[in-house]
């Protein structure tokens, strides 16, 4: 059987069962997946279901983000946004209204931090764009003869 690009999903599967000191069985019980089929998953041999792998970080303690990312169905920008949110709502010190509210102000600050992002994107990539238009109209008005003034 040929190995799957899993993003090294295997390898740190198999770094992190045995840093929580479980055996492979172990490991396949707390998930409720088979022993063979989580063999094949930390070989490389095969791509767990996002809910596999929400099971297995459940067993392990870690973040099924962190494993959503390593088997490509998560990109990592994505993770960050997820896990700060995650962080947000379990926090035991704040009520739920107040976990809403900063939710709210996360989102508005992601976006307008997307819009910034984009206009100079749009900007530096832009032929002739405003930077350089006003730079260049400062250059030449400064070096040209102004129209309305008489030539001496």
């Amino acid at each position: 059987m040929a190995s799957l690009n899993v993003g090294n999903l295997g390898e740190y599967l198999r770094e992190q069962r045995r840093t929580a000191q479980l055996s492979l069985r172990q490991l396949a019980e707390a998930a409720g997946v088979s022993n063979p089929y989580l063999s094949q998953i930390e070989r490389g041999l095969r791509k767990p279901s996002a809910e596999v792998l929400q099971q297995v970080a459940k067993a392990l303690r870690i973040s099924a983000e962190t494993l959503y990312v390593r088997a490509g169905i998560l990109d990592e920008k994505e993770r960050d946004e997820l896990e700060t949110r995650a962080v947000i709502l379990a926090d035991p010190s704040i009520n739920e209204r107040q976990k809403q509210v900063l939710l709210q102000i996360y989102d508005s600050f992601r976006k307008e931090n997307a819009a910034e992002n984009a206009e100079e994107s749009a900007a530096e990539t832009a032929p002739g764009s405003a930077a350089e238009t006003a730079a260049g109209n400062t250059v030449s008005s400064a070096s040209a003869p102004d129209a309305e003034t008489p030539l001496k």
